[in-house]
């Protein structure tokens, strides 16, 4: 039988360890380009993806506050939080793909795959980090808010475009480069350069969900900011924090216009 990509997707999604998840997605990222993989197909995705046993998953409430400081620990703490969000964004990628692909232009997909296959590369680099100070994913504690608005999104594309890429990533563009500030002023130019190169093909994903939200906001006759303004209103549960990176979101299309008013409201 012939593997779609849907098929595809939703094996990734059913994949519970990350090695495995990992290198599924390299292989069905590369069998898309080279067209081994040439047909959509309909298999639905899981409504949540298979987790290992570790990390304890709590909600975000219940996470222990990252303490300030160039401790190891404290190094330590925040490359973990960042894979565990490039495991979740490799999920999230494949969900797109799977449960909004077939109705959107085949560049959807393309971008969508290839965003996958970065944030699988993205894991693997900041696990290499935690390697060096003998820690490993599932260490320590993670909290489940992401797939939390991939749930609340699930039934739109412009509402998941809106609240996945255009805030939540978007949002790692504006706090990303004190991290890797922070990481060279304690001795750790590595993991610095490592998260430089993260928030580089982020302005790429951010740009993604700019551009499909736009599309979907052309096939529908509406206006994208004043959508982008209402579904976020809608779906996103928690605030618009300054300060923003204004020049990063403007190089992916997210213009002031669309979330300085949301900021200004909260």
């Amino acid at each position: 039988m012939i593997m779609t990509l849907s098929d595809a997707a939703a094996a990734v999604l059913n994949a519970a360890d990350p090695a495995k998840k990992i290198r599924l997605t390299y292989r069905y990222a590369a069998a898309w380009r080279d067209g081994a993989i040439a047909e959509h197909g309909a298999t639905l995705p899981p409504d949540r993806p298979a987790r290992p046993e570790k990390p304890e998953v709590l909600w975000p409430r219940d996470m222990p506050k990252r303490r300030r400081g160039g401790s190891e620990a404290n190094r330590v703490a925040l490359l973990h939080a960042l894979a565990h969000i490039e495991l979740n964004a490799i999920d999230l990628a494949w969900d797109a793909v799977a449960r909004f692909g077939a109705a959107m232009p085949k560049g959807f997909s393309d971008d969508w795959v290839q965003v996958a296959d970065d944030e699988a590369r993205h894991f693997e680099m900041l696990e290499a980090r935690m390697a060096v100070y003998g820690k490993e994913y599932g260490d320590l504690p993670a909290h489940d808010g992401l797939w939390q608005a991939a749930l609340e999104t699930r039934h739109d594309v412009a509402a998941r475009l809106a609240v996945v890429p255009m805030v939540l990533e978007a949002r790692g563009l504006d706090v990303t480069p004190a991290m890797w500030e922070s990481l060279r002023k304690v001795g750790d130019p590595e993991s610095a350069a490592a998260i430089e190169v993260i928030h580089a093909e982020e302005i790429t994903h951010v740009a993604a969900g700019h551009r499909w939200f736009a599309h979907a906001c052309r096939e529908r006759g509406q206006d994208p900011v004043v959508t982008w303004q209402a579904l976020v209103r809608r779906h996103f549960k928690g605030q618009l924090k300054r300060p923003f990176n204004a020049v990063s979101r403007g190089k992916a299309g997210l213009t002031p216009d669309f979330y300085e008013p949301l900021a200004d409201e909260r």
